[in-house]
């Protein structure tokens, strides 16, 4: 019975604040190998312990407990739950996809424990999955259309101060930030979106830089609020980011896409930069370069 209730709070709690906007797309895409297997070896000892006769055939026939979960399993269940609703609350995911993605390695890590805690050979034979799954199923990278600048440690400055007509929305992420790796795919449909040769946008790895997080006075420690962090630049200055710092205090923000448009006000700012007559040509040019991709993509 405790099994039971504990299954009922999960599920109820994955699913409270998930987008259902292109929830088929979602579904799609977690058949993808990667989100496949490791939905499986997620899932792996709750779905032994609490399926007969995989229960039994596993865990033993000596005992009908063996198909219950005991009160330390539980425990360390609950805990998963936690420990995953607050990771995904604070990398601000309402997706799917993202949602599961924050918890993958947290729940492959209690399964660890808990098939150890059932057999230390299972537990080594999980230990062996786990791994193959890391060298052979690496999660898959964004492959979506893109419009952005990745910078050095040496070209972010000169480049934004270069043309001050130019305005400038650049991300600083670090690869180990799962915050950072959520917020790519959004981004990177921002910048196919809103790109325009005096609307750029462009990104820069502060994790491999530092000096430069120091500059933009962004904390890059493991527990940082600060990651990523979106500065938008005009005349070379910055005129506004997200998270804000607020009497020393960075303040909450969820990186949704909506609310990045919304907070630089880009649906104002790139019907303004459009009006430029200085990059009429590169606009009109730009434009045309889209049709023939998009007419492109339709005969295929």
């Amino acid at each position: 019975m405790k099994s039971l209730a504990l299954t009922s709070q999960i599920f109820p709690a994955i699913l409270m604040g998930l987008s259902t906007v292109t929830f088929g797309q979602e579904l799609r895409q977690l058949l993808r190998p990667y989100y496949f297997i490791n939905i499986l070896l997620s899932a792996a000892f709750l779905g032994l312990k609490l399926t007969w006769p995989a229960c039994e055939w596993v865990f033993g026939q000596d005992n009908p407990e063996n198909c219950q979960l005991d009160m330390r399993e539980n425990e360390i269940l609950f805990f998963l739950l936690i420990v995953i609703m607050i990771r995904a609350r604070k990398t601000g995911s309402t997706r799917m996809v993202s949602y599961l993605s924050s918890g993958f390695v947290y729940a492959k890590v209690a399964n660890l424990v808990l098939f150890s805690r059932s057999d230390p050979r299972y537990g080594l034979l999980y230990l062996l999955l786990f791994t193959l799954q890391g060298m052979l199923l690496p999660e898959p990278t964004y492959k979506g259309p893109e419009n952005i600048t990745y910078f050095r440690s040496d070209g972010l400055d000169e480049e934004i101060k270069r043309d001050p007509h130019v305005t400038w929305l650049v991300t600083f992420y670090a690869a180990w930030s799962p915050a950072s790796i959520n917020f790519s795919p959004v981004f990177a449909k921002i910048s196919s979106q809103y790109g325009l040769p005096n609307l750029k946008f462009g990104k820069i790895d502060i994790g491999r830089y530092p000096d430069i997080g120091t500059e933009h006075l962004i904390n890059t420690s493991a527990l940082t609020r600060q990651l990523p962090t979106v500065i938008m630049f005009q005349n070379g200055k910055e005129v506004g980011r997200v998270p804000a710092i607020v009497s020393g205090k960075v303040q909450k923000f969820v990186f949704k896409e909506e609310d990045i448009v919304g907070v630089f006000d880009l649906n104002n700012l790139y019907a303004e930069c459009k009006k430029d007559k200085k990059y009429a040509a590169q606009i009109k040019q730009m434009e045309e370069e889209t049709q023939v991709v998009q007419e492109a993509k339709k005969t295929k």
